[in-house]
């Protein structure tokens, strides 16, 4: 296990990195993962808001579910005093499941979202892999040991990936039933994500890709070392189908995958190298979970979207470059290929610079247009990209709000004009 280095967060929500301390594992015994399995099992049943449910598997809603990328954490006042109060830096709040739940629930608190989303790190695989992460101010994400070649990537152990998750992120399955109880507590019962980083964005940081140089790392990796690109997306995949099903048997109701680093492949090296191994993702994790379904969000590569369908993915989203009625029409055009009979879900893709500069007023009616353009069923409101934290609470909360409100009112138009059709 690496040694301690300074916490990163790549927004701590959902999206977040931060570095484990050489004594976490150890700090998370078995008898965590034991009490979490009894308690999980009083929480098991379907949660009594089920909206996000239905839209992810294409059945009507009575308003649009909504959730917001980065939800939890520093754009929130109350996360920001709670680290005060504790005297808790990032990292040691995701060491204690308590502190994790805590602060997955504080949005909740605040907004009326409809669901709830682990608190964790996206770099926790390559962490567990021995890959040390850092984020010096100013810098960006940096891992300070990246693979320098293949004979790194052969090294690279994950013959068990299943023990390996288990031995070395006891501390992040811990937290979902904490998080489950803590609804349940709170009577805020919403379903729970669960989510892993996609291969190729865990892959560009671990060969020592950074968004502030370096930033062609991954493209120059497919150049040089084809094979052990692959091998190591192969291997990462293995990983990541263990986490997510693990956090799935903890109380993960949903699954997300992020490719936050979409924008840093060319289309030709996604679809060469990164597609089969989303598929594989999804076919292993729809073997296992066939009632749970899997979002994915590839962020700068919309390109992908038709094909994640094809994948097996249940929802697919928009970024905010994403031109919303022909990705809806390129979908639906192809829906016959999805192996789920029938065209994915959306998911997205309000500005978030709206929640900075805007007014309740101009929220609301971007959230009108998003509605018109996508439609208030099959739809999962969300952000194009996550908060950043300059964002104004007032007005995330004028988008929540304008989301159920506006989706309702759709519905009961539609409503109104079917009745009428059939006077």
């Amino acid at each position: 296990m690496r040694s301690p280095s300074v916490s990163t967060s790549f927004a701590a929500s959902g999206l977040s990195v931060a570095p484990r301390r050489a004594s976490s594992s150890a700090g998370c015994p078995s008898s965590y993962i034991q009490t979490a399995r009894k308690a999980l099992a009083t929480y098991a049943q379907s949660p009594a808001n089920d909206l996000l449910l239905r839209a992810a598997r294409g059945e009507k809603t009575e308003r649009t579910p909504v959730w917001l990328f980065r939800q939890a954490g520093r754009h929130l006042p109350e996360y920001n005093q709670y680290k005060k109060d504790t005297g808790k830096n990032f990292l040691q709040l995701l060491d204690d499941p308590k502190d994790v739940a805590e602060v997955t629930m504080q949005p909740l608190r605040r907004y009326d979202v409809d669901a709830a989303i682990l608190f964790s790190d996206i770099l926790v695989v390559p962490e567990a892999l021995d890959i040390q992460v850092e984020m010096p101010g100013g810098k960006g994400i940096m891992v300070t040991n990246p693979l320098q070649g293949p004979a790194d990537v052969e090294k690279l152990d994950t013959s068990n990936p299943a023990q390996l998750v288990k031995d070395r992120l006891p501390h992040v399955l811990a937290a979902l039933p904490e998080i489950k109880a803590s609804l349940k507590k709170e009577n805020r019962d919403v379903p729970l994500i669960g989510f892993s980083a996609a291969p190729f964005t865990l892959m560009f940081y671990m060969v020592g890709g950074n968004t502030r140089y370096n930033e062609t790392m991954g493209e120059q990796w497919f150049e040089k070392h084809p094979e052990a690109c692959d091998l190591l997306l192969s291997k990462l995949s293995d990983v990541i189908v263990e986490y997510m099903s693990q956090q799935v048997e903890q109380g993960a109701d949903l699954l997300q995958v992020f490719e936050a680093m979409g924008s840093y492949i060319s289309e030709p090296n996604f679809n060469k190298f990164e597609m089969k191994h989303l598929k594989n993702i999804a076919t292993k994790l729809k073997e296992r979970h066939p009632d749970v379904p899997l979002m994915v969000f590839a962020r700068g590569a919309q390109y992908a979207n038709r094909g994640l369908q094809e994948a097996g993915y249940d929802v697919v989203t928009l970024d905010t470059e994403a031109d919303r009625k022909s990705e809806v029409a390129g979908l639906e055009a192809e829906k016959s290929k999805a192996p789920i009979g029938r065209r994915v879900s959306l998911q997205g893709n309000f500005d978030p610079k709206f929640l900075q500069e805007g007014t309740p007023e101009t929220v609301r009616s971007e959230v009108q247009q998003m509605l018109q353009d996508l439609g208030q069923q099959n739809l999962i409101a969300n952000l194009g990209e996550g908060l950043s934290g300059k964002e104004d609470p007032a007005l995330v909360k004028a988008f929540v709000d304008a989301v159920h409100e506006f989706s309702e009112q759709m519905n009961h138009a539609t409503a109104e004009t079917a009745a009428a059709a059939a006077a």
